[in-house]
């Protein structure tokens, strides 16, 4: 059998959470070298299949003795940057290039990257808003406390791929876990330096405690989480230097070998977003016309946008304006839009935070 493959020997030990109660189960050894493909196995009794369960794919490359890193992307579905990028680093990559383990989750939140939507369309949940989840809870909670529980508590690092989605676009930026530790915040610029984006972004809060960098860190598991383009597409570009960074950052751990890291680039503006003075959020229904575009400095009061009532033309557009300085990091990347969809995100002066 070709030890790259899904594993479907019986024999095997089927494997749950570090809490027996998680009803989903895996056939990956995680302790056993070499590498392994096969799917996190979802309960999901619909009348199609009444006993059947849902395929979220996973591999899992150990070699000998090293750091943990666990590489997950697709938590919002329709952010594709980084499943296309873990898919390629998965079929690329064997046992004997690792020293350590690299486990891989190109689908974290299979339901809604399988229908291309940013919350599960099983039970309509965000599944960054719940972690740590819940083993008897609905799928995406079942699905996040698996996550958290188990695979987060073998890692030494967790590193998570996000892009905007259907409805935004980011210019590629590691997001940085504000912090009164120091080194804290040291270690999370380092991982933005080595990985290449051009941006880093201090932000406060986790979205209480419920998203995958709070069940990161509960789980005393370090690194970051990256924004990579976005528009409901992939960005060659984007893809490119999601696919570097992600060497290079294993490399730089030394989990992997045998591949060569890219070349250095600059180190990475840093800024913060401050919230709600970073956004601007659409204050009425129509089309938006966007009159600041990615990469741009603005400052405070100047026009970012206009809302068109083509519903009512003989009506005047709605403006919208920064309420601060700073520069265009995401961008609504939809036309139409509604009173309170998000059209903006700035990246602040860090002397701002």
């Amino acid at each position: 059998m070709n030890d790259s493959q899904p594993t479907q020997s019986l024999e095997r030990k089927i494997w749950t959470s570090s809490f027996e109660e998680s009803l989903i189960t895996t056939v990956v050894d995680f302790d056993r070298d070499g590498k392994q493909s096969d799917f996190l196995r979802l309960p999901h009794s619909v009348s199609r299949s009444a006993y059947g369960w849902l395929p979220s794919p996973i591999v899992c490359i150990k070699n000998g003795t090293g750091p943990t890193v666990l590489l997950m992307a697709g938590v919002h579905g329709d952010e594709f940057e980084g499943q296309v990028a873990l898919s390629k680093l998965a079929a690329s990559i064997d046992s004997q290039d690792v020293a350590g383990r690299i486990i891989i989750l190109p689908m974290a939140n299979y339901p809604a990257a399988v229908s291309s939507e940013r919350t599960s369309p099983v039970d309509d949940v965000n599944m960054n808003r719940v972690f740590p989840g819940n083993a008897r809870g609905s799928l995406t909670e079942q699905i996040a406390h698996y996550i958290e529980a188990r695979l987060m508590s073998l890692a030494d690092y967790v590193f998570d791929f996000h892009s905007g989605g259907s409805s935004l676009h980011y210019l590629p930026t590691t997001l940085v876990l504000w912090s009164d530790d120091e080194d804290f915040r040291n270690q999370q610029i380092e991982f933005a330096n080595v990985f290449g984006s051009p941006y880093a972004c201090f932000f406060k809060g986790t979205h209480g405690g419920r998203s995958s960098s709070a069940a990161a860190r509960r789980k005393e598991a370090k690194g970051v989480t990256f924004e990579l383009g976005g528009s409901g597409r992939v960005s060659p570009d984007v893809l490119r230097l999601c696919e570097n960074g992600i060497v290079n950052l294993l490399s730089h751990l030394g989990v992997l070998r045998n591949v060569a890291a890219t070349e250095e680039a600059p180190a990475p503006r840093i800024v913060s977003a401050i919230p709600p003075e970073s956004y601007v959020f659409s204050l009425a229904t129509g089309v938006f016309e966007p009159v600041a575009s990615l990469g741009d400095e603005v400052v405070s009061g100047q026009l970012a946008g206009r809302i068109h009532k083509v519903d009512t033309p003989w009506e005047p557009p709605t403006d919208v304006f920064f309420d601060t300085a700073g520069v265009v990091l995401c961008q609504r990347s939809r036309g139409r839009t509604e009173r309170g969809d998000c059209l903006y995100h700035l990246g602040c002066p860090l002397s701002d935070a």
